[in-house]
């Protein structure tokens, strides 16, 4: 029999918001299983006790903008109108279908005013981490990191040209400390300090838009203003365990050592093996890795030697002699080390003269072979050996599996693809967020299907 449901639309009836949300509905599971009490005293501080107008409650502030990342709604206008039509929303908030939800603005407001220089987002992504530790779901001992570029809120055509002073390497102590104790044992004079190396200056694009971008420019990658979003993940559960942003001009490697001893100081991790792409492949990260005692694995960086000449693998160094051997039997000898940390070794060059590999060996005018050595070069050839070994081969295929299938879910589903906002504490904020919320899911998802 045909029917018509045409007056139905005005009816009124009697009805529990709590039977309207699915029994399997992802925000149940992050009600039952995650605790959010910790946002109202860490908020606290930010509130006055006894005067002004009562405010929202912070924990509905907060779960609004959980609600925005973890559906991946990236407007803030856009996200009161989901929760305004959205019964699973209202429940979570706590909101009846006839209260009014609170003003995109209030959202805005507080991120620029309230919460604006404070470490509240940091301090939420912590928390919900500690959860995943006291489930049992982070093991903290071995890491994954990478980086992913998120593109700014910059037209890259818009920009001025700057002279900026290159900031003072991290390891620049430590290196100078090597140099002089290496020339010492060599016999040779300790270098002068010079002042003029450590202030270098170079030329950069800075955006007029978002001058606090940087202009990324990089093989098989795309061009223009972008910002870098540097994370870590746990191998137990791929939960993640730190989000660090740069500027897109800032290489991979700079960060990495300052976050990995954040992450054992604040979290107590301890960490026997980390895996890195080649990007990382630097000989301070692998001194500082040995120091620590982990195991690290970094992927292998390609150089093309010069067409014709053997490549450096051709000489092998004998460390109790300190020298290289060239693949025809000669020796190169120790000449010294300069002020960048690099050991040379030169060959005679009347025993190159008349060689008869000289045209495959160098092409210089005095027949003398040059090959240099870092003096921290031997943390860089046992991670080379590691990445070789049968466990460092299956760590760096779990790559793929851990912060590269975190990075893509970021961007495919929590709208990281791209920078909502301007300037770096914003897009911090979002990275932090973006994250916390992949945590939640994870957490609410996993305890779930345990308890079933």
């Amino acid at each position: 029999m045909l029917t018509n449901n045409k007056n139905l639309q005005n009816n009124y009836e009697f009805v529990c918001i709590e039977s309207l949300v699915p029994e399997g509905h992802l925000l149940r599971y992050i009600d039952k299983y995650i605790d959010f009490s910790f946002i109202i005293e860490a908020v606290r501080s930010y509130y006055c006790e006894d005067n002004g107008r009562p405010s929202i409650d912070p924990l509905v502030l907060f779960k609004m903008i959980f609600i925005g990342y973890i559906y991946g709604i990236r407007s803030e206008r856009q996200l009161e109108k989901e929760i305004q039509m959205n019964i699973a929303y209202r429940w979570f908030l706590g909101l009846n279908l006839t209260d009014k939800v609170p003003h995109h603005s209030t959202i805005s407001f507080n991120r620029k005013k309230r919460f604006k220089g404070t470490g509240i987002f940091q301090e939420i992504f912590d928390q919900i981490l500690l959860q995943a530790m006291n489930h049992k779901m982070v093991g903290g001992r071995v890491l994954f990191t990478d980086s992913t570029h998120l593109k700014a809120n910059a037209n890259k055509r818009k920009f001025t040209k700057e002279m900026v002073t290159v900031e003072t390497k991290e390891y620049f102590d430590d290196l100078n400390k090597a140099i002089d104790e290496d020339r010492e044992l060599h016999g040779k004079k300790v270098l002068k300090n010079r002042e003029e190396e450590i202030l270098e200056q170079k030329e950069i694009k800075v955006s007029t838009t978002d001058p606090e971008s940087g202009y990324m420019y990089r093989e098989g990658k795309p061009e223009g203003f972008y910002y870098l979003d540097h994370r870590t993940t746990d191998l137990k559960f791929n939960i993640i365990t730190d989000v660090h942003v740069t500027p897109g001009n800032v290489h991979d490697s700079r960060p990495y050592i300052k976050r990995l001893e954040r992450q054992i100081e604040r979290f107590k991790f301890n960490v026997e093996a980390v895996a890195l792409d080649s990007g990382y492949l630097t000989t301070p990260i692998c001194k500082a890795l040995n120091d620590k005692n982990i195991f690290g694995v970094i992927g292998h960086r390609r150089f093309h030697p010069t067409k014709g000449l053997f490549p450096k693998w051709k000489f092998e160094y004998d460390a109790n002699k300190d020298t290289y051997t060239c693949p025809e039997g000669c020796e190169l000898n120790y000449s010294t080390t300069n002020r960048e940390g690099y050991r040379s070794y030169k060959s005679n060059p009347q025993d190159c003269k008349e060689c008869r590999q000289l045209s495959r060996c160098t092409r210089s005018k005095n027949h003398q072979k040059v090959i240099t050595r870092h003096v921290w070069e031997e943390s860089k050839e046992k991670v080379h050996r590691n990445r070789l070994t049968r466990s460092g081969k299956m760590l760096y295929r779990k790559r793929k599996e851990t912060v590269e299938r975190s990075f893509a879910d970021a961007k495919q589903l929590h709208g990281l693809r791209y920078c909502r906002l301007r300037g770096l504490q914003n897009v911090q904020e979002q990275a932090l967020l973006t994250a916390a919320c992949q945590n939640i899911k994870k957490i609410a998802n996993h305890l779930a299907k345990m308890a079933k």
